[in-house]
């Protein structure tokens, strides 16, 4: 027979052993968790360089895998690997943390998510990046792109040669076509984007054309005194900045075609920036210089002067702020453009109210800039001010790769 202290004692040895065994496995699961968790804790810190990298020792949790999961809607609506690494840009995934997942690049990183990502073998195949798109350029767009320019231009012939009634309507008229002119052309042409600009945005962009075309006249009829009845306005820039919305449309559907072939080609997202930064410069340049060009002439044709420095700081404002609101980044040039806008207003505002009794210094900035440079220096101070800062601002937005791929929501 056995004797039950010794049947009890080896039940007791062996429930200490498996506790003992037990006790080996917590920490081991403990530190499995752990591994598992330092991808998903690099992913939530992405872009700062001081959280630890996953763990590279064998048999640990695949790294690329928690990070696929953590965006998976972005991995399943993605059309190519360059719309993973403009979104896990926009993330604040850098080539620094992309070296954390044992790649040498985000767009290496991309690579690897968009190939191990499943998909319906019977879904549609995805649509091309580069070329494609409201960058491309196509013959409707090209022709849409002139009409508000050819309708301001028929408007202001019909304006000089008509009489009685036909002359009042006419100019009415031709305001509405080239409004809606200009609005299919924001809405369907290389200007357009997958996002509604601010609310405020189209009321200070109307205010700061109709400044182009009545508020020089009507500040120096204000400093002298006047106005004693109508002034004359400048057809001349208007009519311009609607004949430029033709090169704008161009040029920006040509950043956004060669901005997509450099992002194809580009390997670093500092690469990338470097070699679109002056790329938007270059379009910059080339539009300014069409836009100075069809001032000159519109000046000659309408025996007036061409307002080079406000005209031309107006339209490439309006072109910086058109290029940030079309590729997701709407804030900055709302407040660009009301901040021009207020400018331009609180100029006309001061001169006016100046007259009343013990006012009369509230003038002397605006005057003695009209008497040095003419009444054309508010708004180009305004808009090349603001111009100035937007381009700042677009410099380092724009050169990024998730500006060219289409977000969630605008940044």
């Amino acid at each position: 027979m056995t004797d039950p202290r010794t049947d009890s004692e080896a039940a007791g040895t062996d429930s200490r052993a498996a506790g003992t065994d037990s006790g080996a496995t917590g920490p081991v699961r403990q530190a499995t968790g752990t591994k598992h968790e330092a991808p998903a804790s690099t992913s939530e810190t992405l872009g700062t360089d001081t959280s630890p990298g996953p763990d590279t020792n064998p048999g640990t949790a695949d790294p690329v895998k928690t990070l696929m999961n953590r965006h998976q809607d972005l991995c399943a609506r993605a059309v190519d690997h360059l719309e993973i690494a403009a979104g896990l840009e926009a993330y604040g995934v850098t080539d620094r943390t992309a070296a954390r997942f044992r790649h040498r690049d985000v767009f290496s990183l991309a690579e690897e998510m968009y190939a191990r990502f499943p998909r319906d073998p019977d879904a549609t195949p995805p649509r091309p990046t580069t070329g494609s798109g409201p960058a491309a350029a196509r013959p409707a767009t090209a022709l849409l792109a002139t009409l508000p320019g050819l309708l301001c231009a028929a408007t202001v012939v019909g304006t000089r040669f008509t009489d009685g009634r036909p002359h009042l309507a006419v100019p009415l008229v031709g305001v509405l076509l080239v409004a809606l002119a200009l609005r299919t052309l924001l809405r369907r042409g290389p200007l357009a984007g997958p996002y509604r600009a601010p609310s405020g945005t189209r009321g200070w962009t109307v205010w700061l054309l109709a400044y182009a075309f009545l508020g020089d006249g009507l500040l120096g009829e204000g400093l002298t005194g006047g106005p004693d009845g109508p002034w004359s306005p400048a057809t001349a820039p208007l009519l311009a900045l609607t004949l430029a919305c033709a090169p704008a449309a161009w040029c920006a559907g040509l950043f956004t075609t060669l901005a997509g072939r450099r992002l194809a080609t580009s390997r670093a997202l500092d690469d990338f920036a470097a070699s679109v930064r002056p790329l938007l410069l270059g379009v910059l340049a080339l539009f300014l210089g069409a836009l100075l060009g069809l001032l000159a002439l519109c000046g000659a044709l309408l025996d007036e002067q061409p307002a080079f420095a406000d005209a031309g700081a107006l339209g490439v404002l309006l072109l910086l702020a058109r290029l940030l609101i079309a590729h997701g980044f709407p804030h900055a040039p709302a407040v660009a453009l009301a901040t021009a806008g207020v400018a331009e207003g609180l100029s006309l505002a001061t001169v006016f109210t100046a007259r009343l009794p013990g006012c009369s210094l509230l003038s002397v900035p605006v005057q003695t800039l009209t008497d040095a440079w003419g009444p054309g220096s508010i708004p180009a101070l305004a808009c090349g001010t603001t111009a100035t800062a937007l381009l700042v601002h677009a410099t380092r937005t724009l050169t990024r790769a998730s500006a060219h791929a289409v977000p969630d929501e605008p940044r």
